[in-house]
């Protein structure tokens, strides 16, 4: 490392969980090689274990679709303000941006103009809604670094050469020790009337935002009766949500469930079946070898508009990667109680899909390529900061 590294001063942006996970991991990679590194961060509680001043945290800032951003304007009007001021203050050697397009785009060119220098790890998927701003993106990033195989062709085709450094789930995963679920501690023990060991269990992930929570949770719930005398299930509850909104559901349905609180891998670890919302978590699920249902549900607004934007086939990484529906999808209108108990029976063991599922995970575990991605990233970036 060249002394004029020492000290650097990095300022990362991540607006959600994964990103609070993946930031944390970059962060102890360019630690081991810039010892005297200092963070600033908007994240989450995982970032700033890994030694990162909080300005942020992401549950402030996890606003998704068209019609919840409008009715928070003022509240993310003055988030931008903020980070604007504080990165003024700070002046990093380099803004490192971690997905969350919405606000981080604003924020590259925000810093660009400043003349500070950005980088962006896990790059938006600009290539599923609007391609062209890619050209933008051109002349406010320094550096592109995507975890996605088929990402690196896309950025090339506007003349920009990304680094593919491979997805940092695979990292993520193999770091996840191995336990029981009957270890794990429950939100509500009083809920627990059978022995966690005694029947196979379906993993419910209704996402970590409130707003596909609320929309998605009590369509799962409703299968329960469908499969409670063979299954049990327990919901992966988000870090940053309150118990109360899963509880709240939960006693509306009065159907025998439990709930986890962040532990989420170890869930998956034990899981027969999972009923998963759209999102990162789908990718999650398919790397831990679980057969999976994609849900989805937004405001009617939101949908409409975004059918006139959004150009991709499936809403799903897992069916994304290998372009083929391996992962049954039901989305909005479709996601209804009798089509997700006919899509979890197809999936379970015996199921007509379970053998097909688990033979496309292998091929996306090969798509993915060997790991290391945070490592690759360290590196890459600390050579273009020499570079400049």
């Amino acid at each position: 490392m060249q002394g004029r590294l020492h000290f650097m001063k990095y300022y990362i942006i991540a607006g959600e969980a994964s990103g609070d996970m993946h930031g944390a991991n970059l962060m102890k990679a360019l630690k081991k090689r810039d010892t005297h590194a200092l963070f600033r961060c908007w994240g989450g509680d995982l970032m700033c274990a890994a030694g990162g001043v909080l300005v942020k945290h992401y549950s402030d800032l996890a606003f998704m679709g068209f019609v919840e951003v409008v009715a928070n304007l003022p509240t993310i009007l003055n988030n931008f303000k903020l980070c604007e001021r504080d990165l003024l203050r700070y002046q990093p050697d380099v803004l490192i941006l971690i997905d969350y397009p919405g606000f981080n785009l604003r924020m590259a060119k925000f810093a660009n103009a400043k003349g500070i220098k950005v980088f962006y790890y896990i790059c938006p998927q600009i290539w599923a809604w609007h391609s062209s701003r890619a050209k933008k993106m051109r002349t406010i990033v320094d550096a592109f670094f995507v975890i996605l195989p088929f990402e690196k062709a896309f950025y090339k085709k506007w003349h920009i050469d990304a680094h593919f450094v491979g997805h940092p789930l695979l990292d993520a995963l193999t770091q996840t020790p191995k336990s029981s679920l009957s270890a794990l501690p429950l939100v509500n023990p009083q809920q627990q009337k059978t022995n966690t060991t005694t029947r196979p269990i379906i993993a419910l992930l209704p996402g970590s935002r409130q707003q596909e929570i609320k929309r998605v949770l009590p369509i799962m719930l409703s299968v329960i009766p469908h499969f409670a005398d063979a299954y049990q299930f327990v919901i992966a509850a988000a870090p940053a949500i309150s118990d109360k909104l899963y509880e709240q559901f939960m006693k509306q349905q009065q159907c025998e469930v439990q709930l986890v609180k962040g532990q989420t891998y170890d869930l998956l670890q034990q899981a027969t079946a999972a009923l998963v919302t759209s999102g990162t978590a789908t990718l999650e699920t398919a790397l831990f070898k679980v057969p999976q249902v994609v849900c989805y549900k937004g405001s009617a607004v939101s949908v409409q508009i975004a059918k006139f934007l959004v150009t991709i086939k499936y809403i799903s990484l897992v069916n994304l990667i290998l372009d083929k529906a391996a992962v049954q999808e039901l989305i909005q209108e479709n996601l209804t109680t009798q089509n997700l108990v006919a899509a979890l029976h197809a999936v379970l063991p015996n199921g007509k899909q379970h053998p097909t599922i688990l033979a496309d995970y292998e091929l996306l575990q090969k798509e993915l390529g060997a790991g290391g991605a945070s490592e690759k990233t360290a590196d890459l970036m600390l050579e273009k900061l020499e570079d400049f």
